[in-house]
């Protein structure tokens, strides 16, 4: 226990910190968590809006420094290599569905017509 009415004071401070640190630490695990799952769910669309708000709260508990600047970079980089990887995929199985069209068979002449 501390000693002095300032020590108190701090632990006190810190006690509520830890408690507003620890759910924005987990409000950033979860948004990168469900950029994730969207990610490996193929749509991209909605992708690019699970990573928009990933990176922000990633940021955001970055600059009030509750995660380490270079663990938001990890984070950050991780979910744009596996972002970007989807995005590769799901326009290369787009080309490969759209087939162009066949062409006009050709007609094989027949004796009689000759």
């Amino acid at each position: 226990m501390a000693n002095t009415s300032s020590a108190l004071k701090a632990w006190r401070q810190s006690l509520r910190r830890r408690v507003r640190n620890r759910s924005l630490r987990q409000a950033v695990r979860t948004q990168f968590r469900k950029a994730q799952t969207t990610i490996l769910g193929g749509n991209i669309e909605n992708a690019t809006a699970a990573i928009k708000a990933a990176i922000s709260d990633i940021d955001k508990a970055a600059g009030k420094g509750i995660i380490h600047p270079n663990n938001a970079a990890r984070h950050k980089s991780r979910l744009m290599k596996k972002y970007n990887a989807a995005a590769v995929e799901a326009q290369a199985t787009a080309e490969v569905t759209e087939t162009p069209p066949r062409p006009a068979k050709r007609r094989r002449s027949t004796a009689s017509e000759k």
